[in-house]
C-alpha cells in the first residue's frame, strides 16, 4: 500500500487489514533471535526535513506519528532523531528516538514505552552494538539489544539496532526503583579537547555550574552529583558510600577490553549514573555502535590525539595509573590508586577476556548474528558500507573513511597482549567453596569456606538481600574458624545467618593479581537460603476497596497488603509468591526486599507492575477470596480468606502479627489495634478521629438503625435512620466548627455513644 494509505490504516480500520500473528510469534521486542519490523507513518509528506529542521536547531521537539511494531498499531507517538555524529540532513537513514506515550502515557509495547533505533554507522560488521552489549550484560546491567527493519511510510528505510532505552523501566528491573537521583554523561557541546562529563571537579563548588556537562534525568539531583563530585577528587577514602565502586570498575575493565573509547574511558559521555535506594551511584555503559576501536580518539593520556589500529590493540588499561591524564579522570585514576581496586579492575578485565575472547566464543556469537540479519543487510540500499564489507569486518579491517578494524583480527591480538600484561595472570586460585552446617536455618552461625592457593589474604563478602550493600569479614587459614588446619590453604570466615538469605562472593590477592569467586563478581555470587515458615512472616493485614487512604506513589487509592516480619532478624522476600488463587499460588513473585525485624512492607495490589515499588500482577476482590504467600517451590507460608470489604476499613490480625483476622480501621504499615481512634464494636465505628472535612461512619447491621451527631451544646447536626447499601455513611464536616461532638448509635433501642473532635 502506499504512504498515504498506510498511514491512514490505524485504529479500527487496522484491523480489516490485521497480520497474521504467526509471522510475529516473538514474546520479547529485544529477542536477539528475531528481527522486529517498525513501521512509521507521518502525515506529513516532508517529515524528513522537519525532523531535519528540529535537529539543525537542536531541539528536542518531536513528529507526532503512528507506529506499528510488528503489527501493533501505535498511535500518536512522537518521533525525533536520537545521537550526534550519526545524523545527518544529507542520510536517508538517520537514527530514530520514538515516545510510544507522547500523547497517551499509558500507551507501550510489550512494557516499553520509548524506543531507540541506531543507524548502525561506524560498523561495516553490523555487529559491535549487539555484541558489545552481549558481552556488557554478563557483568553488570546493561541494555537489550537486537535488530528492526524499519520503514518509513511503507519505504524500506533499512536494518537498525534496536537498543533499550535506560529508562524508567530498566531503572524497575534492575535496581527496584526509578524516582532517585539520575544522569547521562552527556554534555551538551562535546568538547574534544575538553573534560567533558569527566566528574572532575573543575567547575567550582556550584552545583549548577555542572549543569551543561550532565543530563539531569531524573526530576532532581544536582546536589547529589556534585556531592559525588567531591568525594571522587577530594575524599577518595568514603567514595563507597556514594558510587558503586565495583561496577564502575567493571564498566572500565569492558571499555578497556572492547577497546570502547567512545565512553568515560575516551571523551568521557556516553553512560549512565542512578543513585539506587542505598544512596550510592552506579554506572552504566551507553552506546556501543564504536566498540572494538571503531571509534579510536582521545583517551586523555598518552593517545590524547588519537591512536591507529595497531596502537588499539595494545592499549594500557592502566593508563590513567602509570601515566598522564591530561584531562583529569577521576573516577579512573582516584580508584586506580587503591591497589586493591586496582587489582580488582584487572581481575574483571581477565575474566572479561576469558569468557569471551580467549575462548573463541565472540567469534562464534558474531557469526550467528550475522547470518540471522545477512539477507536484511543485502535488502539494506542505506547502509553506509558495501555488502562485502560487512563479511570481511568480522575478521579483518575495512578501510572507509577511516579504518575499520576487523574485530577477530582486532581482539585476537588484544587477547595476546593482556595475557603478559603485569598482574593480568598470576592469580590466586580460589576452590572448594563450601558451608557448615550444610543446611543453616535463620538466625544461625554459619562458616564459609574455601580452598585459596597462591594468595597473601582473602575475605568474604556477604548480604542478605539482592538490593542490599555487601559487607565485608577476614577469612582465616588458622585452623580456627572451620578451616582445618592452619597453613594448610583451607580459608574460613564465620557470618550469622541472620536472614533467610545470604548472598557472597570471596575475594584473594597476592602482590599481583586478585582474583574473585565466582569470577562475576559482585554481579553474580553464590548464595545459601533457609526457607522462611509461619509465623516468621505473615500476611498482616490488607485492603480490598480501598477508595479514600494510603495512596501510592503515583496519587492513586489502590487495594494493599501488609506483610509483617515477626521474628528478631531481617527477613528477605526473594523467592516468595503472592496470590489471589488457590490453584495458581505462584500467580506474582516478590521483588527481593529486606523486612526488617518487627517491620512491615507494603505490596499494592492493583495490577501495575510497571510502576516504582511493589505492584502485584493483580487485584483483590472486594466481595471475598483468598490470599495466599508461598514459597517457589509451593510451599504456603500463610493464607487468608476473606468476605466482604469496605472502603473504610481492613482485614488484619489482632493481637498484631499472629491473633485472629477482624476487621479494623487500617493501619498502614504499622501495628495493628483497637483504638478509640478505631475499631470501638463489632456493630459501629468512625474514622478519622479527630476528623477534618470528611468522617466516615461505618456499620455493621442489617438490622434498623438510627445514627445521631450532636455538638458539644447539644445541637443535633445530622441524623441517619437507614444504612446506606456499602454500611458505610459519609459525612462532610468541612461546615462544622472545631470542637468536640458525639455520635449516638441506636439499634432496636440499644443506645451506644462516641466521641470525636473536629480539628480543621
Amino acid at each position: 500500500m502506499n504512504a498515504l494509505r498506510g498511514y491512514l490504516l490505524t485504529g479500527a480500520l487496522w484491523s480489516c487489514f490485521a497480520i497474521p500473528s504467526s509471522v510475529f510469534s516473538q514474546d520479547e521486542f529485544y529477542d536477539i533471535d528475531s528481527i522486529q519490523e517498525i513501521r512509521i507513518y507521518f502525515s506529513e509528506g516532508n517529515w524528513d526535513q522537519i525532523l531535519d529542521s528540529f535537529f539543525v536547531a537542536d531541539q528536542e521537539e518531536r513528529l507526532s506519528g503512528t507506529v506499528v511494531i510488528n503489527g501493533t498499531v501505535l498511535n500518536g507517538c512522537g518521533i525525533r532523531y536520537k545521537g550526534y555524529s550519526s545524523v545527518s540532513v544529507n542520510r536517508v537513514k538517520n537514527p530514530f528516538n520514538i515516545d510510544l506515550d507522547f500523547t497517551n502515557a499509558a500507551q507501550n509495547y510489550m512494557g516499553y514505552d520509548k524506543v531507540k533505533l541506531s543507524n548502525v554507522i561506524q560498523d561495516p560488521s553490523f555487529v559491535r552494538e549487539t555484541l558489545g552489549f552481549d558481552i556488557a550484560r554478563k557483568y553488570m546491567p546493561a541494555s537489550l539489544a537486537n535488530y528492526a527493519s524499519v520503514y518509513v511510510n511503507d519505504t524500506l528505510l533499512g536494518l537498525y539496532t534496536n537498543v533499550e532505552s535506560v529508562s524508567r523501566e530498566f531503572l524497575l528491573d534492575h535496581f527496584n526503583s526509578e524516582s532517585n537521583s539520575f544522569f547521562k554523561g552527556n554534555p551538551a557541546v562535546l568538547d574534544f579537547g575538553g573534560e567533558n562529563s569527566n566528574l572532575g571537579n573543575s567547575h567550582g563548588t556550584d552545583p549548577d555550574n555542572y549543569k551543561p556537562y550532565y543530563e539531569l534525568k531524573s526530576a532532581s539531583g544536582w546536589d547529589d552529583l556534585y556531592e559525588l563530585i567531591v568525594a571522587l577528587n577530594e575524599d577518595t577514602g568514603n567514595i563507597e558510600s556514594i558510587l558503586n565502586v565495583d561496577r564502575a570498575l567493571w564498566m572500565h575493565a569492558f571499555n578497556y577490553s572492547l577497546v570502547n573509547f567512545d565512553s568515560y574511558i575516551g571523551y568521557a559521555q556516553n553512560y549512565y549514573l542512578y543513585m539506587d535506594d542505598n544512596g550510592r551511584f552506579n554506572t552504566i555503559p551507553w552506546d556501543l555502535n564504536m566498540s572494538f576501536a571503531s571509534y579510536r580518539l582521545s583517551d586523555a593520556s598518552d593517545f590524547w590525539s588519537g591512536f591507529s589500529v595497531e596502537e588499539a590493540k595494545t592499549i594500557d588499561p592502566l593508563a590513567h595509573h602509570n601515566s598522564i591524564s591530561v584531562n583529569p579522570r577521576p573516577m579512573m585514576r582516584n580508584l586506580f590508586s587503591n591497589s586493591t581496586w586496582r587489582k580488582q579492575y584487572i581481575a574483571h578485565l581477565r575474566t572479561i577476556i576469558d569468557e569471551n575472547f580467549v575462548n573463541g566464543e565472540f567469534k562464534t556469537r558474531g557469526q550467528y548474528l550475522q547470518a540471522l540479519i545477512d539477507s536484511d543487510v543485502q535488502n539494506d540500499a542505506n547502509k553506509f558500507y558495501s555488502y562485502a564489507d560487512f563479511l570481511t569486518n568480522l575478521d579483518t579491517t575495512v578501510t572507509d573513511l577511516i579504518e575499520y578494524p576487523g574485530i577477530g583480527d582486532l581482539m585476537d591480538d588484544r587477547v595476546a597482549f593482556l595475557n603478559g600484561y603485569p598482574g593480568f595472570r598470576a592469580n590466586p586460585v580460589i576452590d572448594s567453596i563450601g558451608n557448615f552446617p550444610l543446611s543453616p536455618v535463620t538466625g544461625e552461625m554459619v562458616f564459609i569456606t574455601a580452598n585459596v592457593s597462591e594468595a597473601d589474604t582473602a575475605w568474604l563478602a556477604y548480604r542478605f538481600s539482592s538490593h542490599a550493600l555487601y559487607s565485608k569479614t577476614a577469612m582465616y587459614d588458622d585452623g580456627m574458624h572451620n578451616d582445618s588446619s592452619a597453613g594448610d590453604g583451607m580459608y574460613g570466615a564465620e557470618v550469622r545467618f541472620s536472614g533467610n538469605k545470604l548472598q557472597y562472593y570471596i575475594y584473594a590477592e597476592n602482590d599481583s593479581a586478585g582474583m574473585f569467586s565466582p569470577e562475576r563478581a559482585e554481579f553474580e555470587f553464590h548464595s545459601l537460603e533457609a526457607p522462611i515458615a509461619f509465623p516468621q512472616l505473615v500476611i498482616n493485614e490488607f485492603m480490598a476497596n480501598n477508595a479514600i487512604m494510603n495512596p501510592d506513589a503515583d496519587g492513586d487509592f489502590e487495594d494493599w497488603i501488609e506483610i509483617r516480619n515477626n521474628t528478631d532478624f531481617d527477613l528477605s522476600t526473594g523467592g516468595l509468591y503472592l496470590s489471589d488463587s488457590s490453584g495458581d499460588l505462584l500467580k506474582w513473585e516478590l521483588p527481593d526486599v529486606i523486612v526488617n525485624s518487627g517491620g512491615y512492607t507494603i505490596i499494592w495490589a492493583d495490577g501495575e507492575t510497571n510502576q516504582e515499588g511493589m505492584h502485584a500482577n493483580f487485584e483483590l476482590s472486594d466481595t471475598g477470596g483468598v490470599l495466599v504467600l508461598s514459597h517457589s517451590g509451593g510451599g504456603i507460608v500463610d493464607s487468608v480468606a476473606y468476605g466482604q470489604q469496605w472502603n473504610i476499613t481492613s482485614y488484619g490480625r489482632h493481637p498484631n502479627g499472629t491473633g485472629d483476622w477482624r476487621e479494623l480501621i487500617p493501619t498502614f504499615g504499622s501495628a495493628n489495634v483497637l483504638t478509640e481512634d478505631g475499631v470501638i464494636a463489632d456493630d459501629f465505628f468512625i474514622w478519622p478521629n479527630p476528623a477534618s472535612d470528611i468522617l466516615q461512619i461505618k456499620v455493621n447491621s442489617s438490622l434498623a438503625f438510627q445514627v445521631e451527631i450532636f455538638n458539644s451544646g447539644g445541637f443535633r447536626m445530622l441524623r441517619e435512620d437507614n444504612p446506606p447499601p456499602d454500611g458505610v455513611i459519609p459525612v462532610n464536616t468541612s461546615g462544622y466548627a472545631a470542637g468536640l461532638y458525639l455520635i449516638r448509635f441506636m439499634e432496636n433501642e440499644k443506645p451506644g455513644i462516641l466521641k470525636f473532635i473536629i480539628n480543621h
